[in-house]
């Protein structure tokens, strides 16, 4: 009995280490497959290429390991010299280039500064045996010491004989009442913080170094009082965009203002949103606003009945909700954010899911290559971006239920769930790319 006992605990004992050992291994593998999936995405961070567009990947294309190479077996190994030929590089002659200068400019709009350069020769005793025959030219980039200038109106006074009355000439009219900055520098200081991102306090210290005293708090007046001036021009640009077919909407943090809470840090900044509008009439408007709530949407939105093209934030699909005449569309840029993710999982599947998206953008630059416009622009879509576009949602259909995608939770069954659920809001605007923000429009409107 005692025999048959041992070998029963014993048998026990190694179903126990059997199962401790294969709970083991399984949670090496998971640890591994999730090293592998961090080590994949920091190799797409570190060297890989964050365009929409699909291109061919370069087969020369930076690889994590060459960052560690392995030790060479043998240290000596034969120099191979290569003779090059001698070659004269050619310096193309660049357009608006005075004499081949190298220097390329509009010679109508930039100021040129001659200088004559003295000869000795002609100046000395001898001179009488030298005589100009030509003149040659060089030309150099240069900068001058400061971009101010200092106004100074010279008003005179003066008395009627007869009544003896004193009368001063007043200064010409200025943008501000009762300011010292003129409409040019008012001008110069919203261009160097808007367009070139230049913060009031940078121009401060470039002010203080063009040996100009003028306080912060002083640029920031006149900064908040050139804003009131245009606010009439952003509220025209506004209603503008309104009447738009299609417009875009879309939100982005910003730091606005010290935090006044009893436990903020000190200089803890508050953090605000702004709401860029984008219309078919290439006008862009933004908007700031201290939320990110529904209530913003539907105060700037007041009266739009068209398309609006948006992210995959749920405050637009429930305002949209509400909103009889009103379309929702969401841009594919979301949708292939996705399948870029499952790029380690499932290589095959998500880069067949990219290509669709691809082609899509592929007929965008066709468009926006010939300038198409209006009914010619949608005759396009409907021809060729309807026919990728039905191919790409038969595609989910056919893979969305796969058993073996959805017991190992596939990433791309989480990119196709993700195209599926937008399906209607996608094929309202199919083809159309996201916003490109960055780029220089027309009408440009900070509210």
């Amino acid at each position: 009995m005692k025999v048959e006992k041992s070998t029963s605990d014993s048998s026990s004992d190694q179903h126990k280490n059997v199962a401790e050992l294969s709970h083991l291994l399984r949670q090496q593998e998971q640890k591994i497959d999730d090293l592998t999936r961090q080590l994949e995405w920091f190799k797409r961070q570190m060297f890989g290429r964050k365009s929409e567009k699909r291109l061919i990947e370069s087969p020369n294309q930076m690889e994590l390991k060459a960052l560690f190479p392995a030790p060479e077996e043998n240290p000596e190994k034969e120099v191979i010299v290569t003779t090059i030929a001698k070659h004269q590089r050619r310096k193309n002659k660049l357009p608006g280039t005075p004499e081949d200068s190298g220097l390329r400019f509009d010679e109508a709009q930039v100021p040129v500064q001659e200088i004559a350069v003295s000869v000795a020769e002609l100046e000395g005793e001898n001179s009488d045996q030298y005589e100009i025959i030509r003149y040659e030219n060089t030309y150099r980039l240069a900068q001058q010491i400061g971009s101010y200038v200092i106004l100074k109106y010279v008003r005179p006074v003066i008395k009627n004989k007869n009544s003896q009355v004193l009368k001063t000439t007043p200064a010409p009219a200025n943008v501000f009442d009762k300011s010292l900055a003129d409409v040019s520098f008012v001008a110069g200081m919203l261009i160097d913080k808007f367009v070139y991102h230049l913060p009031l306090y940078r121009q401060h210290q470039r002010l203080k170094n063009a040996h100009i005293e003028l306080s912060r708090a002083t640029l920031t007046n006149v900064a908040e009082r050139a804003a009131r001036l245009l606010e009439p021009i952003a509220n025209e640009v506004l209603k503008s965009i309104l009447l738009s077919r299609i417009l875009a909407m879309d939100e982005t943090t910003i730091k606005a203002g010290r935090k006044k809470e009893r436990h903020a840090k000190r200089g803890q900044m508050k953090t605000g949103y702004f709401w860029p509008l984008f219309g078919d009439r290439n006008e862009l408007y933004f908007s700031f606003a201290s939320t990110r709530a529904t209530s913003h949407i539907e105060t700037l939105l007041n009266g739009f009945t068209g398309t609006l093209l948006t992210d995959g934030y749920a405050a637009y699909e429930k305002y949209c909700a509400g909103i009889k005449g009103l379309t929702h569309a969401q841009c594919w840029a979301h949708t292939r954010r996705y399948f870029e993710k499952a790029l380690d999982d499932e290589p095959e599947l998500a880069n067949r899911g990219l290509d669709y998206i691809a082609a899509l953008y592929s007929h965008e630059k066709v468009i926006n290559d010939k300038r198409m416009d209006g009914q010619r622009k949608l005759t396009y879509r409907g021809e060729h971006c309807k026919r990728v576009v039905d191919a790409f949602y038969r595609w989910c259909l056919d893979n969305v239920k796969r058993p073996d995608l959805i017991a190992t939770e596939s990433p791309v069954l989480v990119a196709i769930n993700y195209a599926l659920k937008r399906k209607a809001a996608n094929h309202v605007e199919r083809a159309l790319r996201v916003i490109p923000m960055g780029r220089n429009y027309g009408h440009t409107c900070i509210m």
